[in-house]
């Protein structure tokens, strides 16, 4: 019996996934646990893990492709059973099969069949290599024959150089990229002229292109409008006597490196993010409608940016009961929760649940911003770096360093005055920064 999996909802959000990449190919063999593929929900690419054992006898999507929660995207067959047995268990999934439609997923790859003497031909052509067979799915191949495309002139971009369907729509489209040059046996040589070398008109620019959304990137754009249209936003500033805290980080770091730990500014300023709620318990609270809730526990939620090759964006991991850890286990959770989302992805539990965030540009050399309210929370803290600059302290001008804090707030939830009480108190913590010790 096949063993069919489908897109899983890997968020509560989450409706539909794209499959950004295959981790298996037809024929290997998986276990429980083992990671199929690279899926990108509305949050997060994450990790998507078998629950059984079998052999992969087809791939029911392509790399790209973004089908809904539940379709099928890869079936198994069970120990004994043939890979096109289970692979005849979807819709469409033989490569001969003419029953594939061109919308979305309806590519499968399955496993190739013992080669033998005889070559694939297409459209009419014969193949010019006798050791390999073109690989082209049914989606690719039906909308080819239905637009005339010649699939001899495609460079497939697909698992192992496989013609997709993306490859056949480029050139339906007019993406003349895709256009390869016709066969060696019609080019006509063109006579040239001797010129001298050529030389530029200009530098070479930046390149011009049309980027696909992303599932996260949508759902970013859509929280963060949702954000600023529907919800009051006010924003105070103050800025922070780093000293105190420079050095007693530079002392426990000196402590500490013969046990691998290097305590971070930001480990800090989670601590005293979460402690000053505590005498503020307005700052960790949410709208709810009707009702405002006052959490009992702190959960800071840490901004994140992930790099391009992730999908760019940011995701939010939660230091959970934050109130109650100290700066070595902040240090230690912050560093996993980061290093995770940026090579593995997160998990929905792990992202879930926070009460304030915390937004921290100063790693770029950045002074001072505001930033965008995280609902249904009510506060959102904005920190630049600590920079080195001329301040006044006893009535004398010295160098310090200095960070700027802007708080952002939901009015519904947190008055002015408030948000101002809240931050004092956080700045009163990192001025005297052995109190985030106890």
């Amino acid at each position: 019996m096949s063993i069919e999996i489908t897109m899983p909802r890997l968020s509560d959000t989450m409706e539909e996934g794209t499959l950004v990449k295959w981790r298996v190919k037809p024929g290997d063999e998986v276990a429980s646990g083992d990671h199929l593929a690279d899926v990108e929900t509305d949050k997060a690419t994450m990790e998507l893990q078998a629950f059984d054992d079998g052999k992969v006898a087809a791939l029911a999507v392509e790399e790209g492709d973004t089908v809904p929660v539940g379709s099928p995207i890869l079936v198994l067959a069970e120990d004994g059973e043939s890979l096109e047995d289970a692979a005849a268990a979807l819709d469409g999934a033989s490569e001969g099969s003419n029953s594939g439609s061109a919308s979305e997923g309806g590519g499968v790859a399955v496993a190739d069949p013992p080669k033998t003497e005889t070559t694939t031909t297409i459209s009419g052509r014969p193949s010019e290599a006798t050791d390999s067979r073109m690989r082209v799915s049914p989606v690719a191949r039906k909308i080819a024959e239905e637009h005339g495309v010649d699939l001899m002139l495609l460079t497939g971009t697909g698992p192992d150089g496989r013609i997709i369907k993306r490859d056949v729509l480029a050139v339906v489209e007019g993406d003349s990229t895709q256009q390869t040059a016709a066969p060696a046996a019609t080019q006509v040589a063109k006579p040239q002229a001797a010129t001298a070398p050529s030389v530029p008109v200009a530098a070479v620019g930046m390149e011009a292109k049309t980027i696909n959304l992303t599932n996260m990137r949508k759902t970013i754009a859509r929280r963060l409008v949702e954000s600023k249209t529907t919800v009051p936003h006010f924003q105070v500033s103050m800025s922070i006597n780093m000293d105190p805290l420079m050095e007693l980080r530079k002392t426990l770091n000196v402590q500490l490196e013969a046990q691998g730990v290097k305590l971070s500014v930001n480990d800090f300023i989670t601590r005293a993010t979460a402690l000053a709620c505590l005498s503020h318990p307005a700052a960790n609270s949410s709208w709810n409608g009707d009702t405002i809730i006052q959490h009992g526990t702190v959960n800071v939620g840490v901004a994140v940016s992930l790099p391009e090759e992730r999908g760019g964006g940011l995701v939010v991991p939660v230091i959970r009961d934050a109130q109650n850890k100290g700066l070595r286990q902040i240090s230690e959770e912050t560093k996993r929760l980061a290093k995770k989302a940026r090579e593995t992805g997160l998990s929905p539990d792990e992202m879930a649940d926070g009460t304030i965030t915390l937004s921290n540009l100063g790693m770029y050399g950045v002074d001072q911003f505001t930033a965008i309210i995280n609902p249904p929370q009510s506060v959102i803290l904005a920190v630049g770096g600590a920079i080195e600059k001329p301040v006044v302290r006893d009535g004398q001008i010295v160098v310090g360093h200095v960070m700027s804090a802007t708080l952002s707030g939901d009015h519904r939830v947190i008055d002015g005055a408030q948000g101002a009480e809240y931050l004092a108190s956080f700045k009163q913590l990192l001025e005297n920064p052995a109190s985030l010790l106890v």
